[in-house]
Order: structure tokens, then C-alpha cells, then sequence
């Protein structure tokens, strides 16, 4: 028995529009800004410091320390401490700097005042996740920081990405300059 037109019509862009659905569903399972986690910060510093990961000590920020540090990202920073580990000659940071919209997580390793690695831990931006990949951030292994607070070397930026690449860039000179602040005090061993 043959059914009319209309109500098969019907039945087809009724599946039409639930395929459409679950396209666009699967499309944005990632929506943007939800978090890409590459490593969990416990496990950077498991893997940074060969599993045998130091207490944490913390790093009092003066007032002449946020001047400096709002320079150097760009905008107003509050905290009064700052957590970090050390052993020997290095100090390891998780730090946060806001790409676009949403904070990048970043773990980085400054030895003896130059960075040593730099890592990005936790991804939450939408674009410019290709600031996660050894072909960028190996660009960083081996800088200093010079008087003015500002990288010894240049990094090439990413297309598309220059938010991101401007973050990991303020936070590479971040922990250079909280290294320096560390070793300065007397506080590194």
C-alpha cells in the first residue's frame, strides 16, 4: 500500500533535521574554550623532578615585584604569593595567563636563570592550540632575561595563534623573572 507524499516528505526532513542535530551536537563536544588537558600539572612535576617532587614553597610578591610583573604581562597583577618547587639549581612554576578568553596553564622549568622547559598543561582556548607543540615552545630552552626584563632571543610567532603566543611569551618572562627574584633573595639553595 502506498503512503501519500506529504507524511513521508515528513518523516525525511524529520531525520534530515536529527542528523543535522547530531552533526552539530558531535561538532561542538569540544566547544570552545573547554579545557584540552596535555598533562596534569602533578604529573609535569612527577616527570620534572624524576618522582621525587620537593614541598612547595612560596615566593612573597611586594608591591615593587607586582610593578614589575604587570609590565611584563601586560596588565594588574594582585597575588601575594606565589607557589613554587625547587631542587638545586632549578625552580619549577605553574602558571596561568589568559590567551583570548580563557587561562592557559603552563609549566616551565627556569635552571640556574635560564628556561629550561616550558609546557603547556592545560589548553582552554578555542584557537591557537598549536602553542602546545615542541616545534614552538623549543623555542624558548636556553633564554635569559635581560635588564629590562625581556626575552634574550626572539620567538616566532604561530598564524592564528598570536594571543597564545603572546601569553606563553609573558609567562616565560614571568617565571625568568620570579627565578631571579628566588635567587636574589637567597632563597634558592
Amino acid at each position: 500500500m502506498r503512503m501519500s507524499g506529504k507524511p513521508a516528505r515528513s518523516r525525511i526532513v524529520h531525520a534530515a533535521r536529527i542528523a543535522l542535530l547530531a552533526v552539530l551536537l558531535l561538532a561542538s563536544s569540544r566547544a570552545p574554550g573547554s579545557a584540552q588537558t596535555f598533562q596534569e600539572p602533578d604529573v609535569f612535576l612527577a616527570e620534572t623532578f624524576s618522582q621525587n617532587v620537593p614541598a612547595p614553597e612560596l615566593l612573597t610578591v611586594t608591591a615593587e615585584m607586582q610593578r614589575d610583573i604587570a609590565r611584563i604581562l601586560r596588565h594588574s597583577y594582585r597575588a601575594r604569593q606565589l607557589r613554587y618547587w625547587r631542587d638545586a639549581d632549578r625552580t619549577v612554576w605553574i602558571l596561568e595567563e589568559i590567551g583570548r578568553y580563557r587561562p592557559i596553564t603552563v609549566g616551565l622549568v627556569v635552571s640556574q636563570g635560564s628556561l629550561e622547559t616550558i609546557r603547556v598543561l592545560i589548553y582552554r582556548e578555542s584557537h591557537g592550540w598549536e602553542v602546545r607543540h615542541d616545534f614552538f615552545t623549543n623555542q624558548f630552552k636556553g633564554l635569559t632575561l635581560d635588564e629590562q626584563n625581556n626575552l634574550s632571543g626572539r620567538i616566532d610567532g604561530i598564524s592564528g595563534a598570536t594571543l597564545s603566543v603572546n601569553a606563553l611569551r609573558n609567562l616565560a618572562r614571568f617565571a625568568l623573572y620570579l627565578d631571579r627574584a628566588v635567587r636574589a633573595s637567597g632563597l634558592a639553595q
